[in-house]
């Protein structure tokens, strides 16, 4: 028989073997010492060694805590202008794209003015084509196992467009539903189309009130304006990110190839400089971003939502880590007898064990996961504020209450929209190992 997801041994008690403090030892989770944090951090990575590594960790962690203290003191909480990095950051989208431009004259030059040559048009076809890749493209339109349009969900889209709505912002024109522990938005196409991404590893685990801070959250995205998401900036780091494939140094297996990547050089660290600069000024705006996202996830639904839902966000690891080991156990089944009923059991009841296993997750977990998350700080490349610094954001203004309300009969009339992307997406999880 499987074991039920809540059933574990009773919690032992043992002394720390640091401060002698009584700590808990849950079998499922760290042993960790909550008065002197004795193994509170058991996988910290190694931090990357180098004077300029320790700088950049400093600055990273500087800027962070300013900006959180902007945030708290409401200079960075409206949409207000752009800072100084965001203004350079804009300045060189602008230069990227200029470059751009200038590549297609170049070629039209080359294709009209050089015709009676000969070569010179074929190296303006060229140059068309380069132009070709690096021109800003807008999102492809939505695709997955289970897309969702509005007369598939007419629940689950008039709950989004009620938390739009209290946000400030309108809904979204469609719903991808994958197995993800995630969930996004974006736009599409060249009218701007937005889609929303629900990752039933996150959704599944949430209460139907930290659902709508949810989408509180992401729609607050398109609300408050996110400088990396828009058109100019996307398109100016794709570009670089073409430019910089390109001109990858090849194999060293002949003198062409030496002589290849010593042409390239130059350019190549050229243009990775600036990809890296980019991505550099526009970081700080990022995590603007995502503080502004949190507020809208509390205006929607309630403060304490809000709260809930960053710390669901901590268990984002075990998530995974419960969805392989329920995809492996029915591959293990899966060459014995009744193989194939115990597949289908899971698939039936591998949503339902997720939400089990979350639930039963014990209130010192979660401060194990804090502490963590206040302990690594901020990363240099990380675009989303630590937990830590998040809650203290949310905790520092006035108790927002729900302006959505997820009840009873609206959760379950969403529940039965989402029952078939559960159904294909359980069997999806559990068959990449099961076979």
């Amino acid at each position: 028989m499987r074991q039920s997801v809540g059933a574990t041994d009773a919690p032992e008690v043992r002394p720390c073997p640091e401060c002698g403090t009584e700590v808990t030892v849950h079998p499922w989770y760290v042993t960790w010492c909550a008065a002197c944090d004795w193994n509170v951090d058991p996988g910290a990575p190694d931090p990357e060694r180098g004077r300029l590594a320790q700088v950049r960790r400093r600055l990273a962690s500087r800027h962070g805590e300013q900006l959180a203290q902007e945030i708290e003191q409401g200079a960075g909480g409206g949409r207000g202008g752009p800072d100084r990095s965001t203004v350079l950051a804009f300045g060189l989208a602008l230069l990227v794209h200029g470059v751009t431009v200038g590549l297609c004259f170049a070629a039209a030059v080359l294709i009209i003015g050089g015709w009676h040559t000969g070569i010179q048009p074929v190296l303006g076809v060229l140059l068309l084509v380069a132009v070709a890749v690096l021109l800003p493209r807008p999102g492809r339109a939505p695709s997955g196992p289970a897309v969702l349009y509005r007369a598939d969900a007419p629940g689950l889209f008039g709950l989004i467009d009620e938390v739009g709505a209290a946000v400030g912002t309108t809904g979204v024109h469609a719903v991808v539903v994958d197995a993800s522990v995630n969930a996004g938005v974006r736009t599409y196409g060249y009218r701007g189309r937005r889609v929303m991404f629900l990752g039933l590893g996150l959704w599944e685990i949430l209460a139907p009130q930290e659902r709508v801070a949810l989408l509180g959250h992401e729609l607050g995205h398109f609300a408050n304006g996110d400088v990396r998401s828009s058109f100019l900036m996307h398109g100016a780091l794709r570009s670089l990110a073409e430019w910089h494939a390109v001109l990858r140094t090849v194999n060293h297996d002949s003198i062409v190839d030496w002589f290849l990547n010593a042409l390239t050089f130059l350019p190549r660290w050229t243009v990775y400089g600036l990809l890296h600069l980019l991505d550099g000024l526009t970081m700080r705006a990022s995590q603007r971003a995502e503080y502004l996202a949190d507020t809208g996830s509390a205006r929607a639904g309630s403060s304490g939502a809000a709260v809930a839902l960053l710390d669901r966000g901590l268990l984002v690891d075990g998530v995974e880590a419960h969805l392989r080991r329920e995809s492996m156990a029915a591959a293990r089944a899966g060459g014995g007898a009744g193989g194939r009923e115990e597949r289908e059991a899971a698939e039936r009841e591998l949503w339902e064990r997720l939400a089990a296993r979350i639930g039963s997750v014990p209130e010192s977990e979660y401060e194990r996961l804090r502490r963590v998350s206040a302990r690594r700080g901020h990363s240099v490349d990380d675009t989303h504020p630590p937990t830590h610094l998040r809650r203290r954001c949310l905790a520092s203004g006035d108790p927002q209450p729900a302006l959505v309300v997820c009840d009873g009969p609206r959760a379950q009339v969403v529940a039965a929209e989402l029952a078939p992307a559960r159904a294909l997406l359980a069997r999806r999880v559990i068959r990449d190992h099961a076979g």
